[in-house]
């Protein structure tokens, strides 16, 4: 039975608007070596950037889905309590599950703010991978992209792909409605990861509503 993550005691002792950001993560076999390596380091950088803002750490909410199998690393998690976990590669490539499972986790998440009468930024889905999908054609793939362009369209949630060395970059921009996916430079995971740690930041300063002009990406992907 997967983690339940509504906890009603949370959003009275910390009323802030949430700012939700959900990670579909490639662990696949040919993660294997250095990469794993640097996408872990990479996430302890995300959670060190994040503890210096005492207002993003109130408000920005972090979930873990990893891919293959697909599996929910960590249910959504205040930035102030994120630990994240030591990544192992194995398995496949069922990306299409994977985001199923995060727009999953991103609907039920903004359910349990409106139930909670707490306000909320529109969350963010954010893809990296190495590979191409080793379940591209199925009906959950289909789903799965019908409900990113859907998504995307009625503005429910924010869509990022990062392409790491070795991923079918056609492919991931074939479901990236309206902007085309990012290269990573080498293994700049780390570089990545303060970028989004510092868009997080800008976001968590806002008002639920407003647009944020986030950073230039240059200094660690490519179109």
């Amino acid at each position: 039975m997967e983690q339940n993550t509504f906890d009603a005691s949370t959003f009275a002792d910390n009323p802030e608007p949430r700012c939700a950001c959900a990670l579909i993560l490639d662990v696949s076999g040919s993660m294997t070596g250095e990469k794993i390596r640097e996408l872990n380091s990479g996430l302890l950088t995300l959670r060190d950037e994040l503890m210096t803002d005492s207002l993003a750490q109130k408000r920005v909410e972090l979930s873990i889905v990893t891919f293959g199998p697909v599996h929910v690393e960590l249910p959504f998690t205040g930035a102030e309590f994120f630990t994240p976990p030591t990544l192992t590669p194995q398995g496949d490539t069922p990306m299409g599950a994977a985001l199923a499972k995060g727009v999953e986790l991103v609907a039920a998440r903004k359910q349990e703010y409106r139930g909670a009468g707490i306000k909320y930024f529109r969350p963010w889905i954010f893809l990296i991978t190495d590979g191409e999908p080793t379940d591209e054609g199925s009906e959950v793939w289909n789903r799965a992209l019908q409900e990113i362009q859907r998504g995307e369209s009625s503005k429910s949630f924010a869509f990022f792909a990062i392409g790491v060395e070795g991923a079918d970059m056609g492919k991931l921009n074939s479901i990236c409605p309206g902007k085309r996916a990012l290269n990573l430079k080498g293994l700049a995971f780390r570089e990545l990861f303060r970028w989004l740690s510092s868009s997080l930041k800008g976001v968590s300063q806002s008002q639920p509503g407003t647009e944020v002009k986030l950073e230039s990406p240059a200094g660690w992907g490519s179109v």
